[in-house]
């Protein structure tokens, strides 16, 4: 069975979907990730769509999964290199892939799960009456 690699860059996880996604291949991704945010404390996965010439309903119910998995293991999922076929498939089909965000690359998502994590610690420590203060 082949598997797709997870590449770790910072914080982040780098799945670059290069094949076909068969049930089995799907399911042992999401094993794979969930294990490797998990064993890295990673806040943040990438899923490169590139090479994906199509996207079906269970691709489609397979990336919402997944990014509903990492959510809970606390991982902010971002979907990058979708082309425009695609989009339009996925709607057209009424998939709405919630909790996913998108964007165009690699680097724009990147700079997407740094952006959400930021705003994250903001808030946490907005909550945390124990947090030091500056004093202008």
């Amino acid at each position: 069975m082949e598997r797709v690699p997870i590449l770790k860059i910072g914080d982040i996880l780098l799945v670059s979907i290069q094949l076909d996604m068969s049930d089995q291949t799907a399911v042992q991704l999401q094993e794979d990730l969930a294990e490797r945010i998990v064993d890295t404390g990673c806040h943040g996965v990438i899923i490169d769509i590139t090479a994906l010439d199509i996207v079906d309903s269970f691709v489609g119910r397979m990336l919402s999964t997944i990014a509903s998995i990492s959510k809970v293991l606390d991982a902010e999922t971002v979907v990058v290199g979708m082309r425009p076929a695609v989009a339009i498939t996925l709607v057209e089909l009424g998939l709405s892939l919630n909790g996913i965000r998108t964007a165009l690359n690699v680097e724009r998502g990147m700079e997407l799960i740094a952006a959400a994590r930021a705003d994250e610690l903001d808030y946490q420590l907005d909550d945390d009456p124990d947090a030091e203060t500056a004093t202008p």
